[in-house]
């Protein structure tokens, strides 16, 4: 045993050492061993092991590298024995080190760089984010260590094959290393939870960007990324099956994949710019599916009302907000809790984002004529009980959906408004006449998403009553032991400070006053009045009930509302 200021500290002795040696050289989980030494996870294993052979630790909190550690080190070293080096001087290295054991490792680095190698024990993770924060994404690849026998590479499995004729036009997209880049840079995004990859043509090189949580992340590429920008577009056209020799044009696709045992879709636009092409795929994973109003952080009161619109046996209730605001998701939600085999659901959407068991769901086509009015039309003609509409765009498609629900349906559709009074003025933009807008809309739901809090990392501060905004709640800004909770970033949230996203909502009933108003050819904010008269809470409202609840930040309501 060793002893600190704290008192006695494990080690472990030459009989488990050596089975821990065991352990790393095979490359074998260390599950078996935390569990049968009873250690709360592998990371206090093996800093005990580290302790024990009396090196440094290199904790998932201290990953700092000194500026020219890296300067003359081959990245080629790092990929081959995952290792990376921390710190030089006159002689010698600090080099973190996954496996302590691996001699083999660390003497051909101390021959390589004739120096003497003092080894800093870490776990693979940490070394892997190093690299990836120092060297970018797909720097193994680039370098040349690829696996050939292995021309997915990764595990990263296409579900839909390649059309043969195209790969003649596309040799160099179909090199093992560019595969495998390719998948790299996919793996990488999925592994970040991204709902979105950008790939960008710029004229000092490519750029890729990750959407995690609504917020757009840069990553680290290495430079020699450039030089294989080409052959990517290339390789992420052929696996969407777009046209490779096309390139002045915008072309849409999709891409099924399996990565890592989960099934992945991915919807691709590729569009020439200025400096060659740039390529945004959106991710939809399946194993991520999880359909539940509960779930998206919907507050008791906004749900019970909601659960009762949802139910009606005809009538139109919209959920509004922008691109990405979580619309779609509500909506599946919403068909979840309804959907029997008594009742049958039927869907236009476009594009069919997931597939909902139990559910008709029809894709819109608008060069053949397939439209949302379109299919509306053909849908009445299937006897549905529940219509959901992707989108209403036009006035032919909010004249099918009133005829709809005057006859009987419940129709359920999307609108961009900034907030859910301003839907009846949209409307009336299009072109539909007051008093059917005001005898078929129940209800409308404006929703926006804000990150949430690291439950890990968040920290409680006291803020300054000055700081906070005007609107916020007089009571608690007053309140001197006003208690609310900022980001800081660590190791489970990428050093974000935010994991996941989360709702807040703002639901309209149509009441007996507002159906007067809309009919008298009321305001939006003389609607948005009464209905807060009625009870509503607005976006704002809610968002501060989060940031109250320690769920989310200030900034964050502030980023997706603004006052009421």
């Amino acid at each position: 045993m060793i002893s600190n200021a704290n008192g006695i500290l494990p080690v472990l002795d030459s009989v488990k050492l050596r089975e821990l040696a065991d352990c790393l050289n095979a490359g074998t989980p260390l599950e078996a061993l935390v569990e049968r030494w009873s250690f709360p996870s592998s990371n206090e294993l093996l800093e005990t092991g580290a302790r024990s052979m009396q090196i440094e630790w290199l904790g998932s909190d201290e990953s700092e590298v000194a500026g020219d550690a890296l300067e003359g080190f081959p990245a080629k070293l790092i990929h081959r024995h995952s290792v990376f080096p921390l710190e030089k001087g006159d002689g010698w290295l600090r080099l973190a080190v996954s496996n302590p054991f691996d001699f083999a490792a660390i003497d051909s680095v101390a021959s390589e760089l004739q120096v003497e190698v003092r080894p800093v024990m870490a776990n693979s993770e940490t070394i892997q984010r190093l690299t990836k924060k120092f060297l970018g994404i797909g720097s193994e690849t680039i370098d040349g260590l690829i696996a050939l026998q292995r021309l997915q590479g990764g595990d990263v499995e296409m579900l839909e094959g390649i059309d043969p004729d195209s790969l003649e036009d596309a040799e160099e997209a179909q090199q093992a290393s560019v595969v495998r880049l390719v998948n790299e840079i996919l793996t990488e995004a999925i592994e970040a939870r991204a709902s979105d990859i950008h790939i960008e043509s710029q004229e000092a090189g490519l750029k890729i960007r990750h959407r995690i949580d609504g917020v757009l992340q840069k990553q680290p590429t290495p430079p020699e990324m450039n030089q294989f920008r080409a052959a990517i577009i290339s390789r992420l056209k052929i696996m969407a099956k777009l046209n490779i020799a096309e390139k002045r044009v915008p072309q849409d696709g999709r891409i099924k994949l399996r990565v890592s045992g989960r099934e992945i879709d991915v919807r691709v636009s590729v569009i020439p710019m200025l400096h060659g092409e740039s390529v945004v795929m959106r991710i939809l994973d399946k194993s991520n599916l999880k359909f539940s109003l509960k779930g998206i952080g919907m507050p008791d009161k906004v749900y019970d009302q909601f659960q009762k619109l949802i139910r009606l046996p005809h009538g139109i209730v919209l959920v509004t907000g922008p691109t990405g605001s979580g619309k779609t998701t509500t909506l599946y939600s919403a068909l979840s809790e309804i959907k029997s085999e008594d009742i049958k659901i039927v869907t236009t959407e476009d594009p069919i984002e997931y597939q909902l068991e139990g559910i008709n769901q029809i894709q819109v086509h608008s060069k053949v004529g397939l439209t949302f009015a379109a299919c509306l039309r053909a849908i009445l003609r299937h006897d549905p009980d529940v219509i959901l509409v992707g989108e209403i765009r036009d006035l032919e498609t909010a004249e099918n959906a009133t005829q709809a629900s005057l006859t009987g349906h419940m129709v359920f559709s999307t609108l961009h408004t900034n907030d859910s009074a301003g839907a009846f003025m949209r409307l009336g933009d299009m072109g539909v006449e007051p008093f059917l807008v005001a005898s078929t809309v129940e209800g409308v739901l404006a929703q926006r998403l804000v990150r949430v809090l690291c439950s890990e990392c968040k920290e409680p501060y006291h803020p300054d009553p000055e700081e906070l905004p005007d609107d916020f709640p007089v009571e608690q800004r007053l309140d001197p032991n006003l208690q609310l909770y900022r980001p800081v970033g660590c190791e489970r949230c990428r050093r974000n400070g935010y994991r996941g996203r989360l709702g807040i909502y703002e639901l309209l009933v149509t009441n007996d006053e507002i159906r007067h108003l809309l009919t008298q050819a009321g305001t939006t904010d003389v609607i948005k009045q009464a209905a807060i008269r009625a009870g509503m809470e607005t976006l704002r409202v809610d968002g501060w009930n989060k940031v109250l609840a320690g769920i989310t930040t200030i900034d964050e309501v502030m980023r997706v509302t603004k006052a009421d």
